[in-house]
């Protein structure tokens, strides 16, 4: 008979139970209430995570939903500028913070709302950083929220592990990118999530392709992509294909993003809400 594995014994050779696994979840302060925690996480930087985060958000809440985003992006904070959003938006409120709100009623919490400069460096250590992730969620007033888009750094260190442990995370986005790397990229966080405990929503794959303005052709700039191949390899779904445009870099750079065209993204904003409310 094949030996046990991974079984607890007592001297006398009793199968111990199981010990309880640690909970490290933080409560969210009593005075506000989200039904739905959503990650958006990429297996490395570039890949336009920050973007997606921004679009999710601004569709989701033009659907009618209540929307907030968290930036957990600490040491690299994008997302205020994506809103055109700066530290005199954020405000107190009975001992907690007050997140900015965008123009179309989005209230976003970030490291770079807190700085009398927003080009200064966030040069903290990783356990202030997640110190930071946490007082996100349990000391600001994120009122009555149907969604709330967690932009994550990419990798796989301290803040999505915090997030993952800290928060209920009900699913993630992964985002990427169609070069050849795709496939270990994304099997990192399909792994981490999995040992997390975390469901997976779908990639979105950005940069996929560009249209050309005088032609109407579509080119694949960076090869052919081959995030259906990976999708299928993991069994999660594909959620959008994003196109290369630089009016949506423009969007970013004058904080207009949440009326920024997109499509493309339709599809993947019915899928994570569904019938939800």
């Amino acid at each position: 008979m094949a030996e046990e594995k991974n079984v607890n014994r007592a001297p006398d050779g009793r199968v111990l139970p199981e010990p309880p696994k640690p909970n490290f979840r933080v409560d969210l302060n009593g005075e506000s209430a989200i039904k739905h925690v959503i990650g958006v996480v990429s297996g490395k930087g570039g890949v336009g995570k920050s973007l997606v985060t921004c679009l999710l958000a601004a569709k989701t809440r033009a659907k009618g939903f209540r929307v907030g985003i968290m930036d957990a992006d600490i040491t690299g904070p994008s997302i205020p500028m994506a809103f055109g959003l700066d530290a005199d938006g954020v405000t107190a409120h009975n001992n907690l913070m007050v997140p900015a709100t965008s123009a179309t009623g989005i209230p976003v919490m970030s490291s770079n709302l807190l700085l009398a400069d927003d080009s200064e460096p966030v040069i903290w250590r990783g356990p202030v950083v997640a110190n930071v992730v946490k007082q996100f969620w349990s000391e600001v007033y994120w009122g009555e929220l149907d969604y709330l888009f967690v932009d994550m750094p990419p990798g796989t260190g301290d803040v999505p592990l915090t997030v993952f442990q800290s928060l209920p995370v009900e699913g993630i986005v992964i985002v990427t990118s169609p070069q050849d790397l795709v496939s270990m990229i994304v099997s990192k966080a399909v792994n981490m999530a999995k040992q997390m405990d975390i469901p997976i929503l779908g990639l979105i794959e950005n940069m996929s392709y560009f249209v050309c303005p005088d032609c109407g052709k579509q080119h694949s700039v960076f090869g052919r992509s081959r995030i259906d191949e990976v999708a299928a390899e993991f069994g999660i779904p594909v959620l959008a294909k994003a196109p290369i445009d630089p009016s949506a870099a423009e969007a970013v750079d004058a904080g207009r993003i949440e009326y920024y065209e997109a499509p493309w993204i339709d599809g993947a904003v019915s899928k994570i809400t569904g019938e939800k409310q």
